[in-house]
């Protein structure tokens, strides 16, 4: 029979493998989760504060895999000086939510898995509501995101910081909604479309493809060989000369106006009117292809990179409407 003394001792150990025990289970997933991670990251208070404001603490508490690239707090306060918000209480929370998402992609993703191309976060913008919004990661020299902070993009400051649920990458910036401008700028493989984009005799169509009138924009974007071949297709020194009405109406032959055509919805021998006012054909058989209006075939090489206000697929040639 124990005695009171032996009695005494078991209930302390008792109470004391239930305190341990409690701990364990109350704590030790929920601490080392996206959320609990960043909670205890003095310099992640804002995101912390925003994930709760949305609800997206729990979603980031959940089993994932997530890879959250998380906004510092200087992040956050020049986003909120740069739209003109006093607080994170004064941005709507279905806008702020879709910002948070557009850090978010589904599954993790080390620095060193990353690579230089596009990746899907898990926002939306208003033209689709079905293909969620791109994003390009720049691996040359770092991490860079959308093309950096003068882009409406950020860097990567801090790396691989894991999670049980997994893995956060500290960066320098909030990510904004990519527009059609913001693709194009973010990808080195656009540098010339976008400098024909802003030579300056054209019209505003960074401004204009980085809006919302006429908005949604489906865009074929032209890559630089693609360029290079026209000038040598031209018999032109460089892009500086092209005349100024041939480039105008070429850059708009290349644009469909209040439309975010997806790859699923092009179809064989199908008409596409253009903002010129021209149209050109798509072709699906053999892989899809563009004949314009010179006769002109053109590859469609990647698909559905998908912006807040618009749609672009890539094209190996420069589409030439009548001239």
């Amino acid at each position: 029979m124990k005695t009171i003394k032996q009695k005494a001792i078991a209930l302390v150990a008792f109470l004391a493998l239930g305190v341990t025990v409690g701990c364990s289970d109350d704590d030790e997933t929920q601490s080392n989760s996206i959320t609990g991670i960043a909670s205890r990251n003095a310099n992640l208070t804002s995101l912390v504060a925003a994930l709760e404001k949305t609800g997206l603490d729990e979603t980031l508490d959940g089993s994932g895999p997530f890879t959250v690239f998380a906004p510092t707090n200087a992040a956050f306060d020049a986003f909120l000086d740069a739209n003109g918000f006093e607080t994170l209480d004064d941005v709507p929370v279905a806008t702020l939510k879709e910002v948070l998402l557009n850090h978010v992609l589904s599954g993790e993703a080390t620095s060193g898995s990353l690579t230089t191309g596009y990746v899907k976060t898990l926002a939306k913008g208003s033209a689709s509501s079905t293909n969620t919004l791109s994003m390009f990661i720049n691996t040359s020299g770092g991490v860079t995101i959308n093309g950096g902070l003068s882009n409406n993009g950020a860097a990567v400051t801090t790396a691989d910081v894991d999670a049980s649920n997994g893995v956060i990458h500290i960066v320098n910036g909030v990510i904004g909604l990519p527009t059609v401008t913001n693709h194009a700028i973010a990808n080195p493989n656009f540098s010339i479309l976008v400098q024909a984009l802003t030579r300056s005799d054209m019209p505003d169509f960074a401004g204009i493809l980085g809006g919302t009138a006429s908005s949604p924009f489906t865009v074929f974007a032209p890559t630089n060989e693609a360029f290079g071949s026209l000038l040598t297709e031209l018999s032109l020194p460089g892009l500086s000369a092209i005349p100024q009405a041939t480039l105008e109406e070429t850059l708009k032959y290349h644009v469909v106006t209040g439309a975010n055509v997806l790859s699923t919805a092009l179809t064989d021998n199908m008409s596409v009117g253009t903002f010129s006012g021209e149209s050109f054909t798509i072709n699906l058989e053999g892989g899809a292809s563009i004949t314009d209006a010179n006769g002109r075939v053109s590859q469609i090489i990647a698909t559905d990179v998908q912006a807040a206000n618009g749609v672009v697929h890539v094209v190996n040639k420069v589409l030439l409407p009548t001239l």
